[in-house]
């Protein structure tokens, strides 16, 4: 029988290997079959190009920089100081890679017609924008909302609208906020694992979190929004969960909410926030967050937007494009192949160490476990074909820090590859974000 550490590195070895070969088989399979599988380089939704240019070299240095220095900063600092720390780092990482490309890097993605930001500045009125909305999902409609509006309630259009109303109108600028925001998803990670388990954990798992390969994703997609409000939402169902005070969990309700209006299939933050009550053994917020939850509901509807009759609507528009020549035979998988450029085969190797932690009741484990979870229901739904990279990200934030589990000695190596694996992903391919 197996014991000790060479068990433990076997485990951790086997599951990054598996990682790796779904990663590859992703990469050949259509290759080798000559089978279009709708995107431009499976599986991600991304070009092929190459490319190295002045500010590759910041990237690099600060890549690296990080990779040294914010573990011991994170252990060191005052909590107030290391929660500065933390949002300086990853809004400034996020930035470096994105202006691998130059001010085009963060700006393309909200200039293409396909994007929210086109149709926010066409909205006349937000009353009869929500009330009309329904009705300008299909392809027949006249005048219909374009990809990314139509795939998602109004709450995500709303955003953009808003910004547009504050007379924030340039794609560069638009790019800036959505990244500004994106980025306190970690300290809203952070302070939840400190709150969940001890302030140990939180700094401990900081750094995988920061240095995270999905970064490269966060600063390019209004789906950095949708993370944030997802994390605060569910950290303010722990705060609530420890300090038994129901403000706090009628906020949690609220932001919580808001997310269903925000992407449909954050319904699956269901999951998760039951992980919350479970870790905290307290039950008492649920009826004050399903409130806070049932206000935004409210809202929405007597707006004049039913989220239960655009659903269906949205499905038949998802079916119609280019969804349905998405084989589900290779995506089911290859969705996973995708969703490993975001968290690294470091994040592949920790899954064993998540599967004894969960026994131990660590709450980090426990979290990225019900992401997990919530991950497979959505892969097995046939509604994430493809473009997970983006999808997943408000679920993928709770399961990068699961390195933070693995023994301390392979801490420095698995960290550098997440530091290599996005500089390296940012190089090679274009996003179609």
């Amino acid at each position: 029988m197996l014991t000790g550490r060479f068990a433990s590195t076997r485990a951790a070895a086997l599951s990054a290997g598996i990682g790796g070969v779904l990663v590859a088989l992703a990469i050949i399979v259509p290759q080798e079959l000559n089978e279009d599988v709708r995107v431009s380089w499976p599986p991600l939704h991304a070009d092929w190009m190459p490319r190295f240019g002045p500010m590759s070299l910041i990237a690099i240095a600060l890549g690296l920089g990080l990779w040294l220095t914010l573990p011991r900063w994170c252990a060191g600092l005052s909590w107030r100081r290391f929660m500065l720390l933390a949002y300086a780092t990853t809004w400034s990482w996020i930035m470096a890679l994105a202006y691998v490309d130059g001010s085009d890097g963060l700006s393309r993605v909200f200039d293409r017609k396909r994007e929210y930001v086109y149709d926010a500045q066409r909205v006349n009125s937000i009353p009869d924008m929500l009330r009309t909305f329904v009705d300008h999902i299909p392809y027949a409609s006249v005048d219909n909302w374009q990809t990314h509006v139509a795939g998602h309630p109004p709450g995500a259009l709303l955003f953009f609208v808003l910004l547009d109303r504050l007379g924030i109108t340039s794609h560069l600028w638009i790019a800036i906020v959505v990244v500004s925001i994106g980025a306190t998803a970690v300290l809203a990670a952070i302070l939840a694992l400190s709150v969940m388990g001890n302030e140990r954990l939180a700094r401990t798992a900081a750094p995988w979190l920061i240095l995270a390969p999905a970064a490269v994703w966060t600063g390019v997609n209004g789906g950095a929004v949708f993370t944030a409000v997802a994390a605060w939402g569910l950290c303010l169902l722990a705060i609530a969960a420890k300090t038994k005070k129901f403000v706090p969990a009628i906020g949690s309700g609220i932001l919580l909410g808001l997310c269903v209006y925000l992407s449909y299939g954050l319904v699956l933050l269901a999951v998760p926030a039951l992980a919350v009550l479970v870790i905290c053994r307290a039950w008492r917020p649920l009826p004050w967050a399903v409130g806070g939850a049932l206000l935004v509901t409210a809202g929405f509807t007597l707006a004049g937007f039913s989220w239960w009759e655009a659903y269906p609507v949205l499905v038949d528009r998802y079916n119609e494009g280019i969804a349905t020549d998405r084989a589900y035979s290779y995506w089911v998988w290859g969705n996973l192949a995708a969703w490993t450029f975001t968290v690294g085969l470091a994040t592949w190797a920790a899954f064993p160490a998540m599967a004894v932690s969960i026994k131990r009741r660590n709450p980090l484990a426990i979290m990225a476990f019900a992401c997990l979870i919530a991950i497979a229901i959505a892969d097995l739904s046939g509604m994430s074909k493809a473009e997970v990279e983006r999808i997943w990200l408000p679920f993928t934030l709770w399961i990068v820090a699961l390195p933070a589990l693995l023994p301390r000695s392979w801490q420095r190596p698995l960290l550098l590859s997440q530091v290599v694996l996005a500089l390296v992903v940012q190089h090679l391919v274009l996003t179609r974000w």
